[in-house]
C-alpha cells in the first residue's frame, strides 16, 4: 500500500465549474480529503453540462462528462450559504481544514462571514485560496468573466490563429478553456508552496488567483519578447516567430507538424526530404537566416513534403531525429500505443454507469502515486454522513436542516 503525498490534508471545495474544482481534484488525486460544498437542489453549474455518462444499458445518468473531469475523489455536501445556519455549518467544517478553496465573486462570502479575515479568525492554520478572474484587487475586480474573455484581454486570441491577410485570418480561441485549466494547475502549486510554509512556520495565508493574471504570465517567453523589443507579434498560424521550419505541413494524406529546433536537425530534414541543397543556401544556413527568408523557406519545403503520405515523413524522419508528429484527433490520441502505455485513460468503477472513463493525472511519483479511489459524487451524496461524522450532528438534527432547506 502506497502512502499519499498529501494523505494528511483536509480541502473544503466550495468552487464551481473548473479552475477550482481542477484544483481541488489535483489534490485530492494526491491523498487529500476533500468535501465539496454544493448549493442545495442545483449544485455546480458543470453538472448541467452535456454530454452525460450512460449506464449499463446505455441510458444517460445525472453525471456530466465535464462535471466528472475536475470532481473526482470527493464528497460532495449541499449547504445553503446565504441562510445564516448554512453558514454556521460551512465556518464549522472549515474550523478544522487545511485548505479552502473558493471561487465566487470578490465580496461575496464576506457577506456570509466565509471569507479569508472570518476563517481566518477560527483556524489561523488555514491555506485560503481564492480563484476570481481578475483577482481581490485592481479596477476590475468586480468585473464578472469566463475564460473566453481572459483568451481575449491576455493577449492569447492576439497571437493565435492566421494572419490577417490569408484566408479564414484572424483571432480565434484556443480549443479549450485553456485559462481555467492552467490556473487550476498553478493554483495547485501555490497550495502546496502555502503547505510547506506553513508546516515550517505554523502560519496559514490567502492565496489570490485571477484567471487574467495567469493568462499573462502562461505567455511566457512571447511575453518577454514584446516586453524587451517592444514589437508586437503578428499571428502566424501553426507557424513559430523565431524557429524555422517549426509548423504544420501538408503530406500527400493529411497534416503532421515539423518541429526543426536546431542547424543540425535543418541538415538532416533536408536530407530526408530530397532537398541536400538547401542548408548550403547561405539564405537558410542558420535558423536566424531561416527565420528572415521564410517565405523563401517554407514554399520550398511544402512542394517536396506534399509528395509522400504523414507516415512515410514520420518515419524517415523520426530515424534521423527531428522532431515530427501527427496532427491527432481525440480518438487517435487514445489509440496511440505510447498514450495508451502511459496509461493516461483509465476505467474506474462507478455507481451509476457501472465504470467509467477519467483522465489519470499527470503527475508520475515514484513513491506516493496519484490515486483514483472515489469516483466523482452525486449532488449531496455525503451530506448526512458529512454533517454526523464531522460535525457530530444527530439524525434529528439533520432532518431538521433538511426541512428548513438548509442542506
Amino acid at each position: 500500500m502506497h502512502a499519499h503525498a498529501l494523505g494528511n490534508i483536509r480541502v473544503l471545495d466550495m468552487s464551481r465549474v473548473l479552475a477550482g474544482p481542477l484544483l481541488a481534484q489535483n489534490l485530492a488525486d494526491l491523498g487529500a480529503d476533500v468535501i465539496k460544498v454544493e448549493r442545495p437542489e442545483h449544485g455546480d453549474e458543470s453538472r448541467t453540462f452535456p454530454p452525460y455518462l450512460r449506464d449499463r444499458n446505455g441510458d444517460e445518468t445525472i453525471d456530466s462528462a465535464y462535471f466528472s473531469s475536475v470532481n473526482r475523489g470527493k464528497r460532495s455536501i449541499t449547504i445553503d450559504i446565504a441562510k445564516p445556519r448554512g453558514q454556521e455549518l460551512v465556518r464549522a467544517l472549515a474550523a478544522n481544514v487545511d485548505v479552502l478553496i473558493e471561487n465566487y465573486k470578490v465580496g461575496t462570502l464576506k457577506r456570509y462571514g466565509l471569507d479569508y479575515e472570518a476563517i481566518r479568525s477560527i483556524n489561523p492554520r488555514v491555506v485560503y485560496c481564492s480563484i476570481t478572474g481578475f483577482g481581490q484587487t485592481g479596477p476590475y475586480r468586480q468585473r464578472p468573466g469566463y475564460d473566453y474573455v481572459f483568451q481575449a484581454m491576455s493577449g492569447l486570441m492576439s497571437l493565435t490563429g492566421e494572419r490577417d491577410d490569408l484566408a479564414g485570418g484572424g483571432p480565434v480561441k484556443v480549443g479549450v478553456a485553456i485559462c481555467d485549466v492552467i490556473t487550476g494547475i498553478y493554483s495547485s502549486f501555490a497550495v502546496c508552496a502555502a503547505l510547506l510554509h506553513r508546516e515550517r512556520t505554523g502560519i496559514g495565508q490567502h492565496i489570490d488567483m485571477s484567471l487574467l493574471d495567469v493568462q499573462v504570465a502562461a505567455i511566457s517567453h512571447i511575453n518577454m519578447n514584446y516586453l524587451v523589443s517592444g514589437a508586437i507579434p503578428p499571428r502566424m498560424g501553426s507557424g513559430h516567430p523565431s524557429i524555422v521550419p517549426y509548423q504544420a505541413f501538408d503530406a500527400a494524406d493529411g497534416k503532421f507538424v515539423l518541429a526543426v529546433g536546431n542547424d543540425g536537425q535543418f541538415s538532416k530534414m533536408c536530407h530526408i526530404i530530397g532537398r541536400p541543397d538547401l542548408p548550403a543556401d547561405e539564405r537558410f544556413k542558420t535558423n536566424v537566416a531561416r527565420v528572415r527568408n521564410r517565405d523563401a523557406l517554407v514554399p520550398q519545403l511544402v512542394a517536396m513534403l506534399k509528395q509522400e503520405p504523414v507516415a512515410h515523413w514520420i518515419d524517415r524522419l523520426l530515424a534521423v531525429g527531428v522532431p515530427c508528429g501527427p496532427i491527432n484527433d481525440l480518438k487517435q490520441v487514445f489509440d496511440d500505443p505510447h498514450v495508451q502505455f502511459r496509461n493516461m485513460r483509465r476505467q474506474v468503477a462507478h455507481p451509476r454507469a457501472g465504470t467509467m472513463p477519467i483522465l489519470s493525472s499527470p503527475i508520475r511519483f515514484s513513491e506516493t502515486p496519484a490515486t483514483y479511489e472515489k469516483p466523482p459524487p452525486a449532488l449531496g451524496e455525503h451530506t448526512r454522513s458529512v454533517l454526523a461524522n464531522e460535525l457530530g450532528l444527530g439524525s434529528d438534527e439533520i432532518d431538521r436542516l433538511a426541512r428548513d432547506q438548509v442542506i
